[in-house]
């Protein structure tokens, strides 16, 4: 009796761990999500402002072929990036309550058009929809001597807020926040 239970006991044992080992995994996401929050420093545990966003590459092609000029772009890889303000700010100017948006851009040669959206978990653009649209704002298009190979957003601290940044290739975009 004492060896039946100990060899059933070894076979469950056996079949549990061949189950977990034959376990797969996807491979790494060929556009990793990121998140930036404002204030940017870790010692300050209550931000303001966070987005979660995917980080596109060029890898050999034009910021154009990813984010066409005059047409409504995701913001990054994937899904398009969601924005979440913990308490009411002005961004570009305009008034924004405290909220989760998703956040879109119409890329242009010398000024950008940001959109915050109402409606969330969205792929792509290809369901944005303009009526749902919470804001618009427009901000010029800047440039810097260093090219970024992936899509990439942070905040930059100014005083009375931050400058949301978004980067890509040579093209810096920004979008004032204040408190």
């Amino acid at each position: 009796m004492k060896k039946t239970f100990a060899l059933a006991t070894l076979m469950l044992a056996l079949v549990l761990t061949t189950a977990v080992s034959a376990q797969e995994f996807s491979g790494i996401d060929k556009s990793p999500m990121d998140m930036a929050a404002y204030p940017t420093d870790y010692k300050v545990s209550e931000k303001a402002v966070r987005i979660i966003y995917g980080r596109p590459q060029l890898k050999g092609r034009s910021m154009e072929e990813l984010a066409p000029t005059g047409k409504v772009w995701r913001t990054g890889a994937n899904e398009a990036p969601e924005i979440t303000f913990y308490k009411d700010v002005k961004f570009g100017g305009k008034d924004v309550k405290a909220g989760t948006y998703s956040l879109f851009t119409i890329p242009g040669a010398e000024n950008w058009t940001v959109i915050l959206n109402k409606n969330l978990n969205q792929w792509g653009s290809y369901f944005y929809d303009e009526a749902s649209d919470v804001i618009r704002v427009t901000v010029p298009n800047g440039s810097d001597a260093a090219s970024l190979e992936e899509f990439s957003i942070a905040f930059k601290d100014v005083e009375g807020g931050a400058h949301l940044v978004m980067g890509w290739d040579k093209t810096r975009v920004a979008v004032p926040i204040t408190m």
